[in-house]
């Protein structure tokens, strides 16, 4: 069939292979860049940040030719890129949320965690202002409260109908 070719299309090649583990990993930190090169260059805008949600890297990819069924199994969901504008406030309990988890992929903000809370956070090099204004990416699924995110289900999304395999297929080719 059309898609058993599709799937079995190589896009990319993986030098040394890309493990999962917390609170980094090598596949976590290509999703969170991918997502965010994905989101700057489609909105045409800065984007502070990107996050993907933990539970959302769903595999790995092995040494070698990556295929497009390789990234369907990373990224089963269709979840959809969307910006979102966030006070420094909220960002940090999102950061916060993050490291309630042990970690997600986060692309364009660096932070330790302690006590499970986000500290020394900084984002393009200055520590997170709480009154400054953040444009971050995320996924829909996020964004529309999941992963226990209700904080973030009022603000307002940008959306393009861009999945974030769509983000991923693009960072690979």
């Amino acid at each position: 069939s059309k898609m058993q070719a599709t799937m079995g299309k190589v896009i990319g090649v993986s030098k040394q292979g890309l493990s999962k583990k917390q609170p980094e990993s090598p596949i976590g930190n290509f999703m969170a860049d991918a997502m965010k090169a994905g989101a700057e260059k489609l909105f045409n805008k800065k984007v502070d940040a990107a996050f993907v949600n933990y539970v959302g890297v769903r595999s790995s990819f092995p040494k070698g030719d990556i295929t497009i069924g390789l990234v369907y199994e990373l990224m089963p969901f269709d979840n959809l890129v969307v910006l979102q504008q966030l006070s420094g406030t909220l960002l940090q309990q999102l950061l916060d949320k993050t490291a309630i988890d042990g970690g997600w992929p986060i692309a364009g903000i660096s932070m330790e965690i302690k006590d499970k809370k986000a500290v020394k956070v900084l984002i393009a090099g200055k520590l997170l202002d709480p009154v400054a204004t953040y444009t971050i990416a995320n996924s829909d699924y996020v964004a529309n409260g999941g992963s226990d995110c209700p904080f973030l289900k009022p603000i307002p999304q940008e959306n393009k109908g861009y999945t974030l395999r769509d983000a991923l297929i693009d960072q690979i080719q």
